[in-house]
């Protein structure tokens, strides 16, 4: 008779020992999928967070112009508030340069007014100041209908001016610092491939899109107003001597004016109002062109002794001798600020697409010409630091 074998006892302790393994080997890998599910999802939420910063960066580096570079000049700040219009249009911003000092700043103030109100266009300004100066004109702007335009303070080092700029008490106010801001542009603007200077001394009366828009030839760094051939000059030409040629900036009896070969009758330009191409600026190496004439002046005395202009004239006028384009003379209607500006028409006043008050009289001031069509672009001075001098007799008329 065949007998089976009972199975020995000591097997079921074996058998529950591999079921436990089992189990905890099942746990292991189902807490490793949890761990690995949870480190994919904190991976997600990461490059999610990551995505949008990033978007945020990206938004804010189109509304912001980087300052990476600058030498000399610290940026202050900068209020990215772009007309809705002109975000929506994908338009070309527009860098306007303005310098603007403390004892005129009313008149920087009057010259962004009238430009913001005259274009639909992404303006951007670029106010270049003196330490001290950005506090004022914060809260002049913040306070006033300006509240909303983009601009950035720039607080230009008179460093950059050390051994260029000779001390002369008969220049006056063309001496101060600000006035060489201009010869700085690629600094100031160091992003835009093309910007726009003008001197707080003026107001305009067309869209700066069309000024911003005239053409430059190949080759050419800015564009100018002629002194010769502008609408303003033709007005005031008669007695004029030799103001508007470039013997009446250079000093033609030195010979290191001499070995340049320039006609001493050419036509000046007006540096307050210019476009320029800063590729070309750059390329060609213009600000230290325009520094190397400045050095030689104040070793040698190359500017004439009866400057008829300002003092940065002459070596702009050395760098871009036939070497400029021209912008439209009725971008630059000039010598408001002198007893010349009183020959023009209202008519000729009215169509001018830019007012320029050149010259020793200013509108803020008390006998310049056509003060009341500066003073409607005109915003007061929250502060009462500035204020406008006008005569009794006008104050009483206006009463």
């Amino acid at each position: 008779m065949l007998t089976v074998a009972a199975e020995p006892r000591h097997h079921a302790p074996v058998k529950g020992l591999i079921t436990n393994i089992y189990i905890r080997q099942k746990k292991k890998m189902s807490f490793r999928k949890v761990n690995i599910i949870i480190l994919v999802l904190a991976v997600a939420l990461f490059l999610l967070v990551l995505h949008h910063n990033f978007l945020g960066l990206s938004s804010l580096l189109r509304n912001e112009v980087s300052d990476s570079g600058i030498v000399g000049l610290q940026p202050v700040d900068f209020v990215p508030n772009a007309p809705q219009h002109a975000v929506d249009g994908r338009q070309e911003e527009i860098p306007v340069v303005i310098a603007a000092s403390e004892d005129r700043l009313g008149g920087a103030i009057a010259a962004i007014n009238s430009i913001q109100h005259n274009t639909r266009s992404s303006v951007i300004f670029y106010i270049v100041t003196l330490n001290g100066t950005g506090d004022h004109l914060r809260s002049w702007l913040s306070s006033s209908t300006l509240k909303s335009i983009r601009y950035k303070i720039v607080n230009f080092d008179t460093k950059l001016l050390e051994g260029k700029v000779k001390e002369d008490p008969d220049q006056g106010d063309s001496m101060k610092p600000l006035t060489f801001a201009r010869f700085y542009l690629p600094i100031l603007v160091p992003s835009a491939k093309k910007a726009i200077y003008m001197d707080d001394d003026v107001i305009v009366q067309g869209d700066i899109l069309a000024l911003y828009n005239t053409p430059l030839k190949p080759g050419h760094a800015a564009a100018f107003s002629e002194d010769c051939d502008s609408s303003s000059t033709k007005v005031v030409i008669r007695g004029a001597g030799n103001q508007y040629n470039y013997i009446g900036y250079l000093d033609y009896k030195k010979e290191r004016i001499r070995k340049l070969s320039m006609k001493a009758s050419t036509c000046s330009f007006n540096p307050g109002v210019f476009v320029a191409n800063l590729t070309e600026w750059k390329r060609q190496n213009i600000t230290s062109q325009l520094e190397k004439w400045m050095k030689l002046n104040v070793e040698e005395g190359l500017y004439s002794r009866t400057l008829a202009g300002s003092i940065t004239t002459p070596p702009l006028l050395i760098v871009f001798y036939r070497q400029h384009s021209t912008i439209d003379p009725m971008w630059n209607v000039r010598h408001l600020g002198s007893s010349a500006g009183k020959r023009y028409s209202p008519q000729f006043v009215k169509a001018a697409k830019l007012l320029h008050w050149n010259g020793h009289f200013k509108p803020w001031g008390r006998t310049a010409s056509y003060t009341d069509v500066w003073e409607k672009w005109y915003i007061p001075d929250p502060t009462g630091k500035f204020s406008l001098i006008r005569r009794h007799v006008e104050i009483s008329n206006i009463k």
